[in-house]
């Protein structure tokens, strides 16, 4: 499905191994908060994690990159403990 709107959230991390559990952290939440309005997915590559986030409309991308910047700030706390 194409999306009118647009936005890549790129997380970098102090190794492979920190992005790696932050990336498999938010991986069942993929699909799972989608709407009508807007999606998202999720891929790392070395120690950087990037979501991109698309939407129909402004609201839909904001509220979305709300939630996944939430979503990557849970993440990182808690495999913060598994360093």
């Amino acid at each position: 499905m194409t999306r009118a709107h647009e936005t890549v959230l790129s997380f970098t991390y102090p190794s492979e191994r920190r992005a790696r559990v932050v990336a498999a952290a938010l991986g069942p939440e993929v699909g799972e908060i989608d709407d009508a309005r807007s999606s998202a997915t999720v891929d790392r590559e070395g120690d950087a994690v990037r979501v991109r986030v698309l939407a129909d409309d402004l609201v839909a991308l904001r509220a979305g990159v709300n939630s996944w910047s939430r979503l990557v700030s849970v993440a990182d706390g808690v495999g913060a403990g598994r360093d």
